[in-house]
């Protein structure tokens, strides 16, 4: 996976969270972002890597997010670990 396909998953994660009325306020109280602020964000890699953060938090999230978007359910970590690069990696 390419950087530009791993953001471009990213950023259907977050129309994705957007979209959902449930897991919606729960993503913006666990950043402290605003609506606004993702609109300024959402080309920011960091903040990709963070919404690809939340997403993977919980099984049921990514099941749900994959089958909207007719994805394997790895690709939401796959993606992560690109947006990450070396930088992201924790051995311990």
């Amino acid at each position: 996976m390419n950087p530009e396909r791993a953001e471009t998953i990213a950023i259907q994660a977050l129309g994705w969270l957007a979209a959902n009325d449930d897991l919606f306020p729960v993503f913006l109280g666990s950043t402290g972002a605003s609506a606004d602020d993702l609109r300024a964000q959402a080309a920011d890699p960091a903040f990709l890597g963070s919404v690809l953060d939340f997403l993977t938090m919980d099984d049921a999230w990514v099941v749900a997010f994959c089958d909207a978007a007719g994805l394997p359910y790895d690709t939401p970590l796959r993606a992560r670990h690109v947006i990450a690069g070396e930088a992201g990696m924790h051995w311990t």
